[in-house]
């Protein structure tokens, strides 16, 4: 049952990873529309997060055809494993919104799955006798 346990914890840590992974690159490729969307901002007074945690169905049909089928599988299932957290935090920085639950996200089901697996009574091996060791 403990390996189990590490592997689900090491299954769900590797996409949280991955898909902050996507996100940051996201972020960094788009440099230049950043600014130019905190312009618009100054200007409307709304800026809105192109790959939000819980998307609306709408947000997800756009994503979608945006993104490939490999990506959207792990933005899926990261919208379920960071779904708990994205209404802890409420600010209007992209990085932060996704940054803090993708933390809360590790330290939940990386270190604290991990220490449960831990903490699991391993198997023994029967069967052997000390005087045979």
């Amino acid at each position: 049952m403990g390996s189990f346990v590490r592997l689900l914890a090491i299954v769900s840590s590797g996409i949280v990873l991955l898909g902050f992974g996507f996100f940051a690159t996201d972020e960094l490729s788009r440099g230049s529309q950043n600014q130019q969307n905190k312009l618009d901002k100054e200007v409307t007074g709304a800026l809105v997060d192109p790959a939000p945690i819980a998307p609306t169905p709408d947000q997800e049909a756009v994503r979608e055809r945006t993104n490939g089928t490999f990506r959207e599988l792990v933005d899926d299932a990261n919208d379920v494993l960071l779904g708990p957290f994205s209404g802890l935090i409420n600010s209007k920085e992209r990085w932060v919104t996704h940054g803090v639950p993708a933390l809360l996200a590790l330290l939940l089901y990386g270190f604290g799955l991990g220490t449960l697996a831990n903490m699991l009574p391993k198997e023994r091996e029967t069967g052997h006798d000390w005087r045979t060791a």
